[in-house]
């Protein structure tokens, strides 16, 4: 990759950030200097990372919230941990995803797949949206997928109900990703919050390699390194071309055209009034 920029005061937070793309994002963005906070499951693979990050960048300081994010429960545990141990938050990277070969339920009674992949990245932004706010000029970077191309929203089946694919639910949640993004960038007009999207494109990680939780139609052994599945997503968090720029689908550090669908405002709209049903959460901007 190329020299990242200065962003020492900063303050960085990571979701899925133990492995593949995330991991090497991590990697990446410790060399800014800037404060870095990992999200991730298991305490013992989050606390080697962070090792591991020290060695990179022994000026840069980091943290990390322990949470799964199939938990809204656990979701709203970790804002308030974050809020009280940081005072800003610049550059939020929703980047945990996986996929579930069987329907089962969440605690709070959604499919998991689209729980993980859309209500997480809903809920924590939402959640954190004030501070971003606060700490501005800030950017949201969703990490989503072109398999979103392959799919449209179902309503009528949105959790699964009526039948159970986990390769539809996994490219609606990703489709939901960029709608997402787009109504958040519309809501975001009039503030110095930025909100892209991306494809990282057909990367070579262990996603598919967790029985309990991820299928193996996504193990892609000839695909990119995880790090240049990282570039756009390091490229969108610093730098200073993309300003200016909200509500974009990036790949290849490109603004491209993301689905038919995803333009879709009614949609989206739809999508919104659901999601915020579902973490029983509504934002106020």
């Amino acid at each position: 990759m190329e020299n990242i920029a200065d962003l020492k005061g900063k303050t960085i937070l990571i979701t899925g950030s133990t492995s593949g793309i995330g991991e090497a994002t991590a990697r990446e963005l410790s060399l800014t200097g800037a404060d870095i906070v990992l999200v991730a499951r298991n305490k013992e693979k989050v606390e080697k990372l962070i090792n591991n990050l020290r060695i990179l960048n022994i000026n840069s300081r980091y943290d990390y919230l322990i949470c799964d994010l199939l938990s809204q429960k656990q979701i709203h545990r970790i804002v308030n941990e974050f809020k009280e141990k940081h005072e800003r938050l610049d550059i939020l990277i929703n980047n945990a995803g996986g996929i579930f070969y069987e329907r089962k339920l969440t605690e709070e009674g959604f499919e998991r797949t689209f729980a993980l992949d859309h209500l997480s990245y809903f809920l924590l932004t939402n959640l954190l949206v004030d501070m971003l706010k606060l700490s501005s000029p800030s950017r949201i970077i969703n990490v989503s997928s072109a398999t979103h191309f392959n799919t449209n929203i179902d309503f009528e089946n949105l959790q699964g109900e009526k039948l159970y694919n986990p390769q539809t639910a996994y490219a609606q949640a990703k489709l939901a990703n960029v709608l997402f993004t787009y109504a958040l960038a519309r809501k975001l007009n009039d503030t110095n919050v930025t909100v892209n999207c991306l494809h990282p494109g057909v990367v070579r990680t262990n996603f598919g390699s967790d029985e309990q939780r991820l299928g193996n139609m996504f193990k892609y052994p000839s695909g990119l390194s995880p790090e240049q599945g990282a570039d756009t997503i390091v490229y969108l968090a610093t730098s200073s071309e993309v300003d200016k720029i909200s509500g974009c689908y990036f790949e290849k550090r490109k603004k491209v055209k993301s689905s038919e669908e995803s333009y879709n405002k009614e949609i989206a709209y739809s999508l919104w009034q659901e999601s915020e049903k579902m973490v029983q959460f509504q934002m106020t901007c």
